[in-house]
């Protein structure tokens, strides 16, 4: 009976770790991002006018980003352009990481891990591949939350042998809270 006793109590506070590590909420960190968002951004395809929206989808395991960019006509690009994606974060129970993968018209289909979470409200995405892009092109993707309603959302882009140079750095409102 004291041996039953004594192995019991050496295995509650592996239980209660393991039960306190299922309620946490792994999307926590992700939750400021929710809504419609809309703003400027500026990079190398020129000016342009940007609408971003989050909401989780199918019983929340999933967060649904779509994207919207019109960028204004320039020398290099007379008529304008505009470009969209959309994207899906998800959770890799496995990995314990949560993994972006994002569609763009354009044909790409980059898959992002979330690398980095060290600053509250900054969320840093690294390639792990990205399809019918030249050979070892690489792309972060970093949320920053700027306060409530603010957001600054960076893509970079780099070439094999090259430093991460800014590709585009969007500048948003929040419209509003889904």
């Amino acid at each position: 009976m004291i041996r039953k006793i004594l192995i019991m109590g050496m295995m509650l506070p592996a239980l209660l770790a393991a039960q306190a590590e299922k309620k946490q909420d792994v999307w926590e960190p992700m939750k400021f991002l929710v809504g419609q968002w809309e703003g400027k951004g500026e990079g190398k395809s020129g000016i342009s006018t940007v609408n971003h929206d989050f909401e989780f989808i199918m019983k929340g395991r999933y967060l649904h980003m779509r994207t919207k960019a019109t960028f204004e006509p320039q020398e290099k690009n007379p008529k304008g352009e505009v470009h969209e994606d959309w994207g899906f974060f998800s959770y890799d129970g496995s990995r314990k990481k949560i993994v972006f993968r994002q569609f763009h018209i354009e044909g790409f289909i980059t898959q992002y891990v979330l690398e980095d979470t060290s600053e509250e409200g900054k969320l840093v995405f690294a390639t792990e591949q990205i399809e019918n892009a030249p050979p070892g092109l690489k792309a972060k993707l970093t949320f920053r939350r700027l306060d409530s309603d603010g957001l600054e959302v960076n893509f970079e882009l780099s070439f094999p042998g090259r430093e991460f140079d800014c590709y585009s750095l969007n500048t948003l409102k929040r419209k509003s809270k889904s």
